[in-house]
């Protein structure tokens, strides 16, 4: 079958993409990714190929750096403010036109889009050329952090798209349990499909120290991630607290870390061995949105791969896993002395946490996910794709 990928990402880090683009090219599809701005360095996966669109809009030019990555003065942090939901409309909606104009000239037999920032033109390609479309949900769209204005009257335009569109998909992915029991509730969805941000899992997992030295934060430093938590937990603990991932420069400019360390992002590989060699894992994120009550943050199944246990928030469907599975402490969302006795906690039951890893990595692997994805597309209708003019 050849796939049409459509995702709104620079591809280069976004590992759900590339993950499920990689296992359906070893199954022998053909897949073709549309990205947004993807480096012209960035190197594929073996058997998928990609093209870029571009994303500018009248507040910024193509290849301009984001605002995001820089110090801002109160004046310019508060025009951003108010004009960020206007620039991110633009800049979706030049990607789109832009992707579908790269896609017209192409020929797919099912077309894959990722998050609701590519539903409406995956949408509208499946239609004009009569073949099926999956609609890969990578978080409750309706529920997420908004960044800038409130928007109330643009956020219930999109719910309504996406259960339109959504209803009309021949099938629905998802991340989580969580969130496919909302969409099911939501928009009366009955074709959803979890298939998790799991990792891939070695034969063998990496062996963890004897009792962890240090503690890790592996994700984008950035609001509603209960990093200021971490921060003042860390000035209660008694061991590293490393912070390490893409920043929001203009949030940490305001963030004061603690005793804890921040660090750039590092490749997958390498984040694996700093994770493995300080024994624990910091998941984490707020309990402020439901998206995060519903969310199954890659971290953790990140951890499980790195083989240590983890400490995590309490917090809707994340504490649930962890619970269920015994792979780590939890600690209550917003309370920084809580997170310092998981910490505590964790250190005296290392061994028994380290097993409990041991034990789940299997069914907390992208090996069992895989499965249920290429289950997915062997059931998927298959019409005679056009070649675009």
């Amino acid at each position: 079958m050849r796939v049409l990928m459509l995702v709104a990402t620079s591809l280069a880090s976004d590992t759900r993409v590339l993950r499920e683009a990689t296992t359906l090219a070893v199954a022998g599809h053909e897949v073709h990714v549309i990205g947004k701005q993807v480096p012209l360095d960035f190197v594929a996966p073996d058997g998928v190929t990609w093209s870029s669109a571009g994303a500018s809009s009248v507040f910024r030019a193509e290849g301009a750096a984001s605002l995001s990555g820089k110090a801002l003065s109160p004046p310019v942090r508060a025009a951003r403010w108010m004009m960020l939901p206007t620039h991110r409309n633009q800049a979706f909606s030049r990607w789109a036109a832009a992707a579908a104009e790269d896609a017209g000239h192409r020929t797919f037999d099912v077309v894959h889009a990722h998050d609701f920032t590519a539903l409406e033109v995956g949408a509208r390609l499946a239609v004009s050329r009569r073949v099926p479309f999956v609609y890969d949900s990578h978080e409750f769209w309706s529920g997420r952090p908004r960044v800038g204005r409130p928007t109330p009257t643009q956020a219930r335009r999109e719910a309504r798209i996406e259960a339109g569109l959504g209803s009309r998909a021949a099938a629905v992915i998802t991340v989580g349990d969580g969130v496919a029991e909302t969409l099911r509730a939501r928009y009366g969805w009955t074709h959803i499909t979890v298939v998790r941000n799991t990792f891939p899992i070695p034969d063998r997992l990496p062996a963890a120290p004897p009792t962890p030295v240090g503690a890790v934060y592996a994700g984008r430093i950035a609001p509603y991630r209960e990093l200021e938590v971490i921060a003042e937990a860390s000035m209660r603990i008694d061991m590293p607290i490393t912070l390490i991932g893409p920043a929001d420069t203009t949030w940490l400019a305001r963030f004061n870390p603690g005793r804890a360390t921040v660090r750039p992002a590092l490749p997958v590989d390498e984040v694996d061995v700093l994770l493995t060699s300080a024994g624990l894992a910091l998941v984490t994120h707020s309990d402020r949105w439901i998206n995060h009550r519903l969310a199954m943050p890659n971290k953790l199944f990140h951890a499980v791969r790195a083989g240590i246990p983890v400490v995590a928030t309490d917090v809707g469907e994340l504490g649930a896993l962890v619970r269920r599975h015994g792979v780590g402490e939890l600690y209550r969302p917003g309370d920084a002395e809580s997170l310092a006795r998981a910490v505590e906690a964790a250190v005296r039951r290392y061994p028994q946490l380290v097993a409990a890893v041991h034990e789940a990595a299997p069914e907390l692997s992208w090996q069992k996910d895989a499965t249920v994805l290429l289950d997915l597309y062997a059931r998927l209708p298959v019409s005679g794709a056009k070649a675009g003019r």
